[in-house]
Formats: C-alpha cells, structure tokens, sequence
C-alpha cells in the first residue's frame, strides 16, 4: 500500500493520492503555518480513518444478519493531550442506524466490526488511545 501526497501552494495544502482510486484528498494544516482551510488535518483524517473502517464492516455484518438498514451516520470525537505531541487519549464512535433493526443484533455486529475487524482500531489501541462507541436505532 503506497499513498503520495503532492504539495498544491506554498502554504499547507496538499493532495493525497493512493493507487487504489483515482479520487485525491486535499490536506490542509492550521492557520498558524498557513493552513487556509483548503482541507482536512490529518489528525481528522485518522478519526476518518477508524470511522470509515468501523462503519465498512458494521454495514457488511449487518447485510449478513438480515437487517435492514435504511440509513448510518457515524460520528467520531476524539479527545487530545495537552502535551506535544498533541495524540489523541480517547475516541468515542457513534453509529446512528436507522431502519429495521435489531438493538441485540447492532450490538453485537458493532463489537465485531469495531474490536475484531477493524484494522485502524487495533492500531491506534495498541498505542494506548481508549476507544469506546455506542449504537442508537433512530
């Protein structure tokens, strides 16, 4: 697996390719090294990173149960230490489910997408960072 990111101004801004899809991801830092907000951070990308990768696994576990799902939204907070560098302690993800859904059965597909098949969680659990999510039925 090879991304390349290119830079795109004299500021922050650059764009992210991977070989697998031709779509690129434009990057951005803060205001205070010339971040002109063109961009996500990289420390979002990561919250993406585990959400996108939780929420793939948790739609496909759910197909397989027979569920029907109208709709997921998934959010992710992570929370920071005051110490550079600035890593994050604690991530919570919060999957909203909306259609005929089981809440035992969302449970339980979440436990395995998050805590088994997730690669990004075990990574960043491994580093020490506590990660806890919930399911609501909407």
């Amino acid at each position: 697996m090879k991304v390349e990111l290119n830079r795109v101004n004299n500021a922050s801004h650059y764009e992210a390719s991977a070989a697998s899809s031709s779509i690129k991801v434009n990057i951005d830092g803060p205001e205070s090294i010339g971040g002109e907000g063109k961009g996500v951070r990289p420390m979002e990308l990561v919250l993406i990173a585990l959400g996108s990768c939780s929420v793939f696994d948790l739609n496909e576990i759910l197909k397989k149960q027979r569920q029907v799902i109208d709709d997921i939204k998934v959010e992710v907070e992570g929370k920071r230490r005051d110490e550079i560098p600035n890593i994050f302690t604690n991530i919570h993800i919060k999957f909203s489910l909306k259609g005929d859904i089981n809440l035992e059965k969302a449970n339980k597909a979440a436990e395995l997408a998050v805590k088994k098949y997730c690669s990004v969680h075990d990574m960043l659990a491994n580093g020490g960072i506590d990660i806890t999510y919930e399911i609501n039925i909407i």
